[in-house]
């Protein structure tokens, strides 16, 4: 419910109303620490040329967000590539970095107190009962703060001054009865050493149920796109998108997929009967007896998780103060992942044991040695993931003044370690299910065996029946599956010295600098099970990855007042910047920022700039651990669609990119109660790096690109098998547009106690484009299916809301404009209409008799229960779960 936000200036320390806010703002505050975002320059009252939008706790607190990340998600600048909901299919589920342009996490650069934070990016990972502001920088910001932040910069500023203790807690659940959630919150700050010390202390609990399976809302589970007929072999090729979809060639129990029992399937017992059979299309099924791992794993990811962190500052001697900070949080989660399913590929003889007589008469009658099979496993193949994260960071900071104020420094090391620890039982061992599924009679014993056996006593074998739903023994489940394991470590050591101040002034005011330096090392090593490394799954398998880089860094930024109190240019200022970062796996790199801010007209300030990004490629995309997931997937080659085994992960090879950023806007203040802003954005990243999603692959394989078709696997019959979707270096990505925002607070009393607040904010993508130097490929308007780019063309917010000393009310309307739900393929259903979703807040503060106040809220988002679009199974955009409601309490004592 993120609706309450305003293009404030730099120095911004509180989260009222946007007017109310920019008149407090028009004087230096000088009341405690300025922490500035947009730009390294700390003088109050400077105004960064580059756009800066701040978001009070307040406004984070509404809609009863999962974590920081989710609230800001409902921003319209902001896209949830990551969360529940879109990695339900992953090993990624439960985090959620955040994406500023739909440009992907890794190019906005999060930071905690200005600085990096180990568990990359992970939002989910801070306590937001400690949080007070969220900045907000979108447009280019690396030579102010290093690489990264080619899209932005997202700054999570604590509320270090914190005195008493607050508790909260709160429960919810959606309209439907499931989902529930809960969460426990508590922080504490209190002076010590006579006030020259204080302590902050905070943590949270959250709790979410998720949902239990893909179908469990309309319009998400079993759609897939599938190809239409074509008439001639040269027309084009078609496709809709179709529900009820499962697979054809698995079917719980077993299906047999030649001769003469061809399309029979077993029942429990073992004994056939003739399926009943859907519209057949590719490895594909319309109805009938289609099964679907829709079925079983979850629409949304089940989390828990703890989050805290305590901080103490010191002042040493005046003007010199000693921090030092301890963060840590643990995510865990324990659900149904996927099946590990035979797709036609087994070979059953007629001599196995556990194949029953009648069935081995037909086959000798129609002189038939062996068939092939299907089996739907979920009796014994279909694996779990069990999920842990844990987090620990340390810092400790010098902060400090000299010259009577006039220069500021700090100076801060960090040392950061985060584990990523996953099991995932219920995969087949290739060797052990084929001996076991070669079965046959002891002619010593009569009992059924492994044939392997007859020729190796001492083999531990054990025979598998797979003939019917539920026939496999547990003795010869356990001898056919076992667990891939991950354990993975990720360090991060920062350290970094700077100086600001203003040496000197000219006739238009005080000359401002920054200059610093800074190092980090980062180094992540994951070591898989013994099994995974000897490849001994069918399906899946983690590997070892080591890997590390380290970076040098120098910056200085220049503010130079040029022209004041003149016609026109009322406040002309120049701001200038510059980084060289030096990066072990990457060589040296330079960004540089060029802006200037003028005021043309009293509350009318005009702001441009002009900057160089740079992004080396981070660990995770040079050396994160094999990710799995299976998607559908449109083959033009065989005029199929398939359910494909994608493989992400890191790419050794991966080269920096760059990127050219434009930003322009206006902000305006005419009116008392009234603020506006506009700005436009064009950002131009060279040398790309990205994951391209399975069906762009596939597709821009088959329009030529051979680069790209190296990532592509087909079988000896040319069926397509599986996509290696890890990131490459692409030759350019390119988005532009605007984003607006008006705001207004009307008092209803001239004590301004009770107010009226309007506000309306949005953005407007003009294209958002990927080029291969092949094919250029348009995403605007992508806004359904979750795995490839895209992002909306308007997203606009607008809220009205209530406040007065008791009571406050408001209620968001959330737009998203039409779409597709993939605009690079032909689909004959593929648009997705406009939506737009309703939310509502109450907050009333309850005396408790002791001069203190109790807060009781209650927020339900997607009031009106709007179902998803068709097809929008994993889509960062509309809500899955329908209406939820929650109620909490808060007090500070």
């Amino acid at each position: 419910m993120l609706a309450g936000l305003t293009a404030a200036p730099a120095f911004a320390q509180d989260a009222r109303p946007a007017a109310a806010q920019a008149e407090a703002e028009a004087a230096p505050d000088t009341s405690g620490e300025i922490v500035v975002t947009g730009s390294r320059i700390d003088r109050p009252g400077f105004e960064s040329p580059t756009p800066l939008t701040r978001i009070g706790s307040e406004e984070l607190s509404v809609a009863s967000r999962a974590n920081i990340g989710a609230a800001l998600a409902d921003l319209p600048q902001f896209k949830a590539g990551q969360s529940p909901q879109t990695s339900g299919t992953n090993a990624q589920a439960g985090r959620f970095p955040a994406d500023l342009r739909g440009l992907g996490a890794t190019r906005t650069l999060v930071l905690l107190d200005g600085r990096r934070f180990s568990s990359d990016n992970d939002l989910s990972t801070i306590p937001s009962v400690l949080v007070k502001n969220v900045d907000i920088v979108t447009g280019g910001a690396s030579a102010a703060w290093g690489s990264g932040a080619v899209a932005g910069v997202v700054n999570i500023q604590l509320d270090h001054s914190l005195t008493g203790i607050r508790l909260g807690a709160e429960t919810g659940i959606s309209s439907r009865g499931d989902s529930a959630q809960y969460r426990f919150e508590g922080a504490a700050g209190f002076d010590f050493a006579d006030g020259r010390g204080h302590f902050l202390i905070g943590g949270e609990y959250f709790q979410n149920d998720g949902l239990s399976t893909k179908v469990s809302r309309a319009n998400t589970g079993r759609w897939v796109s599938l190809p239409n007929p074509r008439a001639t072999p040269t027309d084009p090729l078609t496709y809709t998108l179709t529900p009820n979809v499962g697979y054809a060639n698995a079917v719980v129990g077993g299906i047999i997929t030649s001769g003469v029992l061809r399309n029979y399937g077993f029942n429990p017992d073992g004994t056939l009967r003739l399926l009943e059979r859907g519209v057949v299309n590719g490895s594909n099924m319309v109805g009938g007896e289609a099964p679907s791992d829709d079925d079983l794993s979850p629409l949304s990811t089940p989390q828990k998780r703890i989050a805290s962190m305590a901080r103490a500052s010191y002042e040493v001697v005046n003007d010199l103060n000693l921090i030092a900070e301890l963060r840590y949080s643990r995510y865990w989660g324990d659900y149904t992942w996927f099946g590990d399913h035979n797709r036609g590929n087994i070979t059953i003889s007629r001599d196995n044991a556990f194949l029953r007589p009648e069935i081995r008469d037909q086959l000798i009658a129609a002189n038939q040695t062996s068939f092939t099979m299907g089996r739907y496993n979920s009796d014994f193949a279909y694996s779990t993931i069990d999920l842990e994260r844990e987090t620990i960071q340390g810092t400790v900071a010098l902060e400090g003044k000299f010259g009577g104020g006039a220069w500021r420094y700090s100076a801060y090391y960090s040392h950061g370690e985060s584990q990523n620890n996953i099991d995932t039982p219920g995969f087949r061992l290739t060797a052990n299910f084929a001996n076991a599924v070669d079965a046959v009679i002891s002619p010593t014993t009569g009992q059924a065996v492994c044939r392997v056996a007859l020729t190796d006593p001492s083999s531990a074998c054990v025979p598998i029946n797979l003939f019917g739903n539920g026939a496999p023994s547990q003795a010869a489940i356990d001898y056919v599956t076992g667990t891939p394991t991950l354990r993975s470590t990720s360090k991060l050591d920062t350290v970094g010295v700077s100086l600001r101040g203003e040496p000197f002034s000219l006739w238009a005011g005080p000359v401002s600098v920054a200059v610093g330096i800074e190092a980090r090392r980062e180094t992540i090593d994951s070591r898989a099970g013994e099994l995974d490394r000897a490849r001994a799954f069918s399906t899946f398998y983690f590997a070892d990855l080591e890997g590390k880089d380290t970076v040098k860094e120098a910056f200085g930024e220049l503010l130079v007042p040029l022209v004041k109190d003149v016609p026109v240019l009322r406040n002309l200022n120049f701001n200038g910047a510059v980084r060289v970062s030096d990066y072990r796996n990457s060589g040296s790199i330079w960004s540089w920022k060029l802006g200037a801010t003028n005021e043309f007209l009293p509350g009318v300030i005009g702001r441009v700039t002009r900057s160089r990004d740079i992004r080396a490629p981070s660990l995770s995309e040079l050396y994160t651990t094999q990710t799995v997931s299976y998607v559908n997937v449109a083959d033009p080659v065989t005029n199929q669609t398939v359910s494909v085994l994608i493989n992400g992960g890191g790419n050794p090879q991966l080269q920096p990119e760059e990127a050219d950023t434009w930003t322009a806007g206006v902000t305006a203040s005419p009116m008392r109660g009234l603020t506006a802003s506009l700005d436009y954005f064009d950002i131009t990243i060279n040398d790309v790096i990205t994951s391209v999603g399975a069906q762009d692959l596939v597709t821009r394989c088959f329009n030529g690109n051979q680069d790209l078709c190296a990532r592509v696997f087909r079988d000896a019959s040319g069926n397509l098998v599986r996509v290696q979707s890890n990131s490459v270096n692409l030759s350019r990505y390119k988005t532009n547009g605007i984003d607006g925002e008006i705001a207004y607070t009307m008092p209803l009393d001239s004590s301004e106690s009770r107010n009226l607040h309007f506000r309306v904010i949005g953005t407007w993508v003009d294209s958002l484009t990927t080029y291969d130097g092949i094919s250029e490929v348009e995403y605007v308007d992508n806004t359904s299916y979750a795995f490839v780019n895209g992002v909306p063309s308007w997203r606009v917010n607008g809220s009205l809301g209530y406040s007065d000393r008791n009571l406050s009310g408001l209620i968001r309307a959330r737009y998203i404009s039409p779409g597709y739900y993939n605009r690079n393929l032909e689909i004959t259903n593929n648009r997705v209409p406009a939506y737009t979703y309703f939310d509502l807040q109450l907050t009333a503060k309850i005396p408790t008799g002791d001069g203190r106040q109790m807060e009781i809220y209650g927020n339900v988002s997607n009031l009106l229960d709007k179902d998803p679009p068709i097809g929008s199974l994993f889509s960062p955009f509309y809500d899955t779960v329908g209406r939820f409601m929650t109620i909490g309490a808060r007090i500070k004592l």
